[in-house]
């Protein structure tokens, strides 16, 4: 199988990126299995509002604090993630709003490709382009803002 995609070997400073961006693809999963489970809308809309509030926000802000600062700021990739992040907060506020299945569908398409984006483009960039010593600072800074989420306990996903 040579098109099988092998795992994305991170380095170990941007391995907190990395796990929340896993967590991320959790939420996608949970959204679209909410949906096929016919969970109720409202139900769905929360949570993601819940997670942009636990989770999301401040992984989003400890990308543009701290590894943004660090590339070439007319950087194609770097902009695409900063733009992605805008249209992903746009999508959370309209989701507080309305509980909307096809909103839904298009911000986990959204949130999942820009995880995909980061994992697969813009993180081996950075890797390669940041140098050692500042890696270093970054990994600390991020382990330093790490924030215990604490458990949601409506699993609208699983099927009951």
């Amino acid at each position: 199988m040579a098109n099988e995609l092998k795992p994305i070997k991170r380095s170990e400073q941007l391995v907190p990126l990395s796990k929340d961006h896993h967590d991320g693809l959790l939420l996608v999963w949970k959204i679209k299995q909410g949906l096929k489970n016919g969970t109720a809308l409202t139900d769905i809309a929360t949570y993601v509002n819940w997670f942009w509030q636990q989770h999301l926000h401040d992984h989003f802000q400890q990308e543009e604090q701290f590894l943004a600062p660090n590339l070439p700021q007319d950087n194609p990739m770097l902009l695409q993630m900063l733009d992605e992040h805008q249209e992903i907060k746009a999508l959370i506020h309209i989701n507080e709003q309305i509980g909307d299945e096809a909103l839904l569908i298009q911000f986990a398409d959204l949130l999942n490709n820009h995880i995909r984006f980061e994992e697969r483009q813009l993180f081996p960039f950075a890797e390669n382009y940041i140098p050692q010593d500042k890696l270093n600072t970054i990994h600390t800074e991020l382990i330093t803002e790490k924030k215990e989420c604490p458990k949601w306990e409506n699993e609208f996903w699983l099927k009951k």
